[in-house]
């Protein structure tokens, strides 16, 4: 039996991957990419961006000022298990059409002939924004986690300036500019790695803080569960739902698994199961955390708030300065990760998105590599981009921290869009192996709202009196960049809407049960219409 197993193995892996190259083939694609992610590694990639430990600290400060501990544990909670229904949502479409475009390709493919186009557009750079805005929030937390180390070990007489700070950052931008652009089988590999770590680290807070922090440190449980605290000056019932930016940054960008998608084994059940994982592991692991946090944080929490890392001052109050510039270098490494594989996510969903012409340099931004068979042009591009997006610390801290919400809103409009148009376009929608069935509809109905809600919210500022350094700058950076991709989107003569006609075919199939088809002319459909358009009659 044994001498059988390795051939035995290699067939299956041959016939997996000769199936994944068919459907992908039938959307329309060639096989450009490396098959080389497992399904281990798939849930990996999105695993690792959420990142729990280190994403928590970065957003704490929007937690415990809006509820304390219970904005912080229920808070958690609640959105968790909204944050799911959406995953579930778009689990089922990236199982129906696993490409790297997913997003704009399943909105192209649902919505109806009239708006398909546009909404196309709208999406695909929703998408393509949230991810670069992600790349940026990540590495941004990175670099002020580096210089929190720094304040620690120099006993609080170092303080970072925003040029030094933005320093940090740029040079961690380039570290993973060049990781990004290693061979397909390297960055596969990378990911089991971020797993192990991302859940080691986890473990080891909720066991370790609660039985190292002292007893002056240490809450009631009416207290880290039931006292609301809220120092911003919103309504509690509206400082609650702010508290939930803290479990949306983190758990979010899962669409990282579908960004993938053509570099992955078994596709079509890989990619739907490693979104729905990712968030169900996430959401009970970074309850577990926040619990801990609860108890072990102390009573002052306005003095935690005004901190620059308020975990890291837990962690200073319960282990002490060197165990926690021991564990602070874990978050650190741990964070760092997370960026390296964010833009891995970002630089496919720019690569499927040019590949459709659709960006700005399409012909110079779709190119592979010849050495290392990865698309290196957008890794270069998103990198850049994200450079750009940290100058915004140099307009403020509100200006800065606006990136972290825009990476949520804008990919929520990105992942609203193809969910409604599912249920509203004119298409006849066929699930993959991945399907919830008769419930497909109320849960993209509660996701589809949630995210409305959620993506309203966000736009607010801080607190209710604000001024120009104080107020939200989220709807101006957003909605600027959306606004000038309409723009071009309806300049005349060289505006896309002359041109752009959705997902490109680059691959020839015959189609023999099409009538009066035999050959690809747009890509296949979610509809299950491989091959040509929707009936636009």
């Amino acid at each position: 039996m044994s001498s059988k197993s390795g051939p035995v193995a290699a067939q299956d892996r041959d016939a997996i991957r000769l199936a994944d190259e068919k459907l992908l083939a039938t959307l329309g694609y060639k096989q450009e990419f490396k098959r080389a992610f497992s399904p281990l590694e798939v849930f990996g990639i999105a695993f690792s961006i959420i990142g729990l430990l280190p994403s928590i600290a970065s957003v704490l400060f929007y937690a415990i000022p809006n509820g304390g501990g219970p904005g912080m544990v229920w808070g958690w909670a609640v959105a968790s298990i909204f944050i799911l229904f959406v995953g579930m949502s778009m689990a089922e479409l990236a199982s129906a059409a696993p490409t790297s475009g997913g997003l704009y390709f399943w909105t192209y493919s649902l919505s109806s002939p009239r708006w398909r186009n546009l909404l196309c557009w709208i999406v695909g750079y929703s998408n393509t924004i949230g991810s670069v805005t992600a790349v940026a929030s990540i590495d941004w937390a990175a670099a002020i986690q580096v210089m929190a180390a720094a304040n620690i070990g120099s006993d609080g007489n170092f303080e970072a300036t925003s040029a030094q700070t933005y320093g940090v950052y740029a040079a961690i931008l380039f570290t993973h500019t060049l990781i990004c652009c290693l061979g397909t089988t390297v960055l596969a590999r990378l990911q089991t790695v971020y797993v192990i770590l991302n859940v080691l680290l986890c473990v080891v807070v909720i066991v370790a803080l609660p039985a190292a922090t002292p007893s002056e440190f240490k809450n009631t449980a009416a207290f880290a569960l039931g006292e609301f605290k809220n120092f911003n000056g919103w309504p509690s019932g509206y400082a609650f739902i702010l508290s939930f930016l803290a479990p949306l940054w983190t758990i979010c960008s899962f669409d990282s698994s579908v960004h993938i998608s053509e570099e992955a084994a078994n596709a079509a059940t890989a990619v739907p199961w490693a979104i729905v994982l990712a968030i169900g592991i996430a959401g009970v692991l970074g309850w577990a955390i926040n619990v801990s946090l609860a108890f072990c944080m102390g009573t002052d929490l306005e003095a935690l708030s005004g901190s620059a890392q308020p975990m890291a001052a837990i962690f200073l109050n319960s282990f002490g300065t060197r165990p926690t510039l021991a564990l602070w270098a874990v978050v650190v490494i741990v964070q760092y990760m997370m960026g390296s594989s964010m833009l891995l996510a970002a630089s496919r969903q720019t690569y499927a998105f040019s590949r459709d012409g659709a960006l700005p340099f399409s012909n110079w931004l779709y190119r592979m590599s010849n050495f290392t068979g990865t698309p290196v042009n957008t890794v270069m591009f998103d990198a850049f981009l994200s450079l750009i997006t940290g100058l915004l610390v140099f307009a403020g801290p509100q200006a800065i921290n606006a990136v972290f919400a825009i990476s949520v809103t804008a990919l929520y409009v990105a992942y609203a869009i193809p969910i409604v148009a599912r249920f509203t376009g004119n298409n006849n929608f066929k699930p993959g192996p991945f399907s919830l069935g008769i419930f497909s509809l109320p849960v993209a109905m509660v996701s589809v709202f949630f995210m409305l809600f959620m993506g309203i919210a966000f736009l607010f500022p801080t607190t209710p009196q604000t001024d120009v350094q104080n107020m939200n700058y989220t709807i101006v950076v957003l909605g600027g960049v959306l606004l000038l991709s309409l723009v071009w989107y309806y300049a005349p003569v060289v505006g896309g809407v002359h041109w752009f006609e959705g997902p490109r075919a680059n691959v020839v199939m015959a189609q023999p049960e099409l009538e009066g088809d035999n050959e690809l002319e747009k890509p296949g459909s979610v509809s299950g219409k491989a091959g040509t358009k929707m009936d636009e009659d």
